[in-house]
């Protein structure tokens, strides 16, 4: 499955995000295969699996029942703001069912939202995970044809990192997302500039594992960005056969 990345523009108030401090503050095994916490999806025999923070819930992204789709998004509403009127729940439910088309055509194999507040201000983050082939040139480095075709985008800062799992790129930066009029008093909606971070961890079977967190709120983005570092961080891979997967570091190849 091959997908594009969201479009991005780099801004000069990018959040001041430090990639390469990633630390892994999740406990490894609640990552495991067959763990019953976490989020997982798989890629061609490869498992991923990783941790999401208790303030991220699920999103359905792949009910077709429109029926329980709805009622999975009240549940979600109702967990995410506990004691908020029904009108802001119901808000919560709309705003996330409009979100869904547009991560699906992100290539997203799942997805969740928190909402919290930094003191009296709310903010909100979206996290999604998919999987796209990696680039096509076998002799290529996919790490630097990944960071390469970012750059000449102009997509954000890009760097390659080292994740517990293996070697990655990230890129953090600020592009503009449109919220659509049914929300909002304009017709035609409005436009927001939106922070994210994202990730890519090629795997060995030519795929490549994608992870961002984005946030139309700069107050949160301290804490979104730090909860990031810890998902990514505890990104685990396994074998078909549940044995734990490594990729090496290229300085470390033999």
């Amino acid at each position: 499955m091959t997908t594009q990345s969201p479009a991005a523009t780099t801004s000069p108030a990018a959040p001041p995000y430090e990639p390469l401090r990633f630390e892994a503050t999740i406990p490894a095994q609640n990552a495991g295969p067959d763990a019953d916490a976490g989020a997982r999806i798989d890629s061609d025999g490869i498992h991923v699996r990783w941790v999401m923070p208790e303030i991220f819930h699920d999103l359905p992204l792949h009910e077709e029942d429109e029926d329980e789709g709805a009622r999975l998004l009240e549940e979600l509403a109702a967990k995410a703001l506990p004691g908020a009127e029904d009108e802001d729940m119901l808000k919560l439910a709309v705003i996330c069912a409009l979100g869904i088309d547009d991560l699906l055509e992100a290539g997203a194999e799942y997805a969740a939202i928190a909402v919290g507040a930094v003191g009296d201000d709310p903010c909100s983050a979206t996290v999604y995970a998919a999987l796209v082939d990696s680039p096509e040139d076998e002799d290529a480095d996919p790490l630097a044809a990944i960071a390469s075709s970012l750059r000449r985008d102009d997509a954000g800062e890009v760097r390659e990192i080292l994740l517990p799992c293996g070697p990655a790129v990230s890129c953090v930066g600020t592009r503009v997302d449109k919220v659509t009029g049914e929300l909002t008093e304009s017709p035609d909606g409005i436009r927001i500039p939106t922070s994210f971070i994202r990730v890519y961890v090629p795997l060995p079977n030519g795929t490549t594992l994608v992870m961002e967190l984005g946030t139309p709120t700069q107050v949160g983005w301290d804490q979104f960005s730090t909860m990031f570092g810890n998902i990514v961080s505890s990104i685990r891979l396994f074998e078909a056969d549940g044995e734990p997967l490594i990729i090496p570091d290229r300085d470390t190849d033999a």
